[in-house]
Formats: C-alpha cells, structure tokens, sequence
C-alpha cells in the first residue's frame, strides 16, 4: 500500500484524539513480527492511548511484553489501543 505524503491541515486542543485524525496515523507495521525479546516483562506506558506511546505499547507486545497504559481522559483512543495490544498478544501465542 503506498503511504501518502501529503495531508490535510488538523486542528484540535490538546490533549487531541487521535481517533478523529484523517487519516489515522500508521501504528505499526502490519507485516511486523516480533522477536519476544520482552516476554515476560511488564511495559508501564505513560500517554498509552495514542501517538507515540500507543506505538511503544503495540510494539512492546509484538515483543511479548504485558503493557499498562496510563492516560488522561482519551477513553476512545484508549480502548483502541487496548484492541491493539490484545490483537498483537493474540499473534504471541
């Protein structure tokens, strides 16, 4: 699939949301497999339900990691990534 390399202007107030962003940001590779380098440890994630920290989480599990996340009032977004983490657990096992 080819990424696109321009996009609209977005404006929001912080914190934002990132489930109303067009379009949606690229969290992680879908093709990538992780190694389990971190299995059996513990990823506490501050700023878990969205950019960068939602990344960290979703890639950490790849790894076999058990995430926490912690975040302020984005509950979307957080539950989001929360399908995220379990999705990419699912591919640990």
């Amino acid at each position: 699939m080819e990424k696109k390399t321009k996009f609209p202007e977005q404006k929001q107030n912080l914190p934002g949301h990132e489930h109303k962003m067009t379009p949606e940001p690229e969290i992680i590779r879908e093709n990538y497999m992780g190694s389990r380098k971190l299995a059996d440890k513990v990823a506490l994630i501050t700023g878990g339900d969205s950019g960068i920290g939602r990344s960290v989480a979703v890639h950490f599990a790849r790894e076999g990691a058990n995430i926490i996340i912690v975040y302020l009032k984005e509950d979307i977004d957080a539950k989001r990534t929360k399908q995220l983490i379990e999705g990419a657990a699912m591919l640990n096992n």
